[in-house]
């Protein structure tokens, strides 16, 4: 039996990073949190300049971020499958 608790779990960690983010850009502490939890901002902010992204663009990153930490999930929920077939096995 296939579960997808994490890939559900790390998804809504996403949103509730971005939630979070756009609700509370104006604290440093929520701005900070988004930029070291969010691979996507890494990148963005490495080629542009992070207060000057436009609404679209960190939409696009807001998207990416939840995308993220969704594969991140389902990453862990395959490898939890694999082994516990693997322990079936033995």
């Amino acid at each position: 039996m296939r579960t997808s608790t994490f890939t559900w779990l790390f998804t809504f960690i996403g949103a509730a990073l971005c939630l979070v983010h756009y609700l509370f850009h104006d604290h440093d502490a929520f701005y900070m949190i988004f930029y070291a939890l969010s691979v996507p901002a890494w990148f963005a902010s490495t080629f542009t300049n992070v207060h000057e992204i436009s609404m679209f663009r960190m939409l696009i990153i807001y998207v990416l971020t939840i995308a993220t930490w969704a594969l991140v999930g389902y990453v862990i929920d395959r490898f939890s499958v694999s082994y516990r077939n693997r322990d079936r096995n033995y």
